[in-house]
């Protein structure tokens, strides 16, 4: 692999620190400004609506620059944020702080995404995209228990400052590392927004919501949860946030692997699975070990759905994939804020802190029908000959056809 999809790599850990951190520490945050826990969840679902709508947003902006470039201002952006919720005098500001964090998030993984699957050989860019994804899995790893904890003991804003520095360092390793790579030839914006006449790619995108929105369902709302019905230590919520990031590490890592083997079975595997770990944990949360083991299955079975999602969709919007990939990323964040808010809600309307599992699992197997409808199209379109009238769908051997070569082997 590339050492530029190192620098993205570190670029991700920032990123996924800022957007995971604030789970473990909504009770802190809530209490300081006074305000419910329910309210203090806003603060995810404004992060997760400013990366949908900033995803797109940033992308087209960036289309007249190099993919380089628009990275590094990306971070820039990122590190304006979380400094602007580090210094928040009030809940309204620290939710502008989120957002304006937010806004880099969509394009940085979309842009990463096509750079990361044009560095390497056509048989490996799942696996590519799972490395860069890598920083972020390795972040709920590292950098959110360990913002979590300092969160907790020196104060939250200590964390965002922390998260403002990491943005300092993922700007540097993309300015040393990442190479200036030539912009695909006529490639316009009309090209880009042509990807979603694709019923497949819309498709994967809404598996991309339902999906990983049943993962967010349950973890927005894990800090309460298993204080108050598990009977975990407020200091333990630190090690259980490790636990879901080793299983979102494990599960990135076999998704990008066996997406370039067999994508569709792999996400029948994963988001059907996911579906019922969710449905078991409204059960598993009252007990400490069984909480525990739940965590890690939905870390990594939410996980194992992120690369191969992200790999249908740049194969499905062929030779114009930047916008398609970024839009995706954004719906990722879209299943968070509508899977936090509904997690809210029924917290609000007194079915206790497990309520939001049984939403997660209705999500997690909405994606499942989406996927199997998304094959039966497939299937009926090649035995129609719609493979060989689309450019760049599908060549022999089942491989998406390259419009543009691999800049790296």
């Amino acid at each position: 692999m590339p050492l530029a999809l190192l620098a993205l790599a570190i670029g991700a850990f920032g990123i996924g620190t800022t957007e995971f951190v604030i789970m473990g520490l909504l009770p802190e945050v809530a209490g300081d400004f006074g305000v419910s826990i329910p309210t203090a969840g806003l603060l995810v679902t404004g992060y997760a609506l400013g990366v949908m709508f900033g995803a797109p947003l940033m992308t087209v902006l960036g289309t007249k620059i190099s993919r380089k470039r628009m990275l590094m201002l990306l971070m820039g952006l990122f590190i304006a944020g979380n400094l602007l919720s580090a210094v928040a005098p009030s809940f309204t500001v620290m939710l502008i702080g989120r957002v304006v964090a937010s806004l880099a998030h969509g394009a940085f993984f979309g842009i990463g995404s096509v750079v990361a699957a044009d560095l390497v050989a056509p048989d490996k860019k799942a696996g590519a995209i799972a490395m860069m994804f890598t920083g972020l899995t390795v972040a709920n790893v590292v950098g959110v228990p360990l913002g979590t904890l300092v969160g907790q003991t020196l104060g939250w804003r200590v964390t965002f400052a922390l998260v403002a520095a990491l943005g300092v360092v993922g700007l540097a390793g993309i300015a040393r590392l990442v190479p200036e790579m030539p912009r695909a030839e006529g490639v316009s914006l009309r090209h880009e927004l042509a990807a979603f006449k694709n019923a497949q790619v819309l498709l994967a995108m809404a598996m991309t919501v339902l999906g990983f929105g049943g993962v967010f369902a349950a973890i927005t709302y894990i800090a309460p949860m298993m204080t108050h019905v598990a009977g975990f230590a407020d200091g333990s919520v630190t090690w259980l946030l490790v636990l879901f990031g080793l299983g979102m590490v494990g599960g990135n890592l076999v998704g990008g692997r066996y997406a370039d083997r067999a994508l569709m079975p792999m996400l029948y595997v994963s988001l059907g699975a996911l579906a019922v770990v969710l449905a078991l944990f409204t059960l598993t949360a009252h007990d400490k070990v069984l909480a525990a083991v739940t965590i890690v299955l939905i870390g990594a079975l939410g996980f194992a759905t992120v690369p191969p999602l992200q790999k249908r969709v740049l194969d499905q919007a062929h030779g114009a994939p930047t916008l398609a990939s970024a839009v995706n990323i954004g719906a990722f964040n879209l299943g968070n804020a509508l899977s936090a808010w509904l997690g809210g809600l029924v917290i609000a309307a007194g079915l206790g802190y497990t309520a939001p599992n049984w939403v997660g699992a209705a999500l997690a197997a909405g994606a499942l029908l989406l996927a199997l409808v998304s094959a039966a199209l497939e299937r009926r379109d090649n035995a129609r000959g719609g493979a060989d009238a689309v450019p760049g769908a599908v060549v022999a051997g089942g491989a998406p056809a390259e419009r543009y070569p691999a800049v790296q082997r």
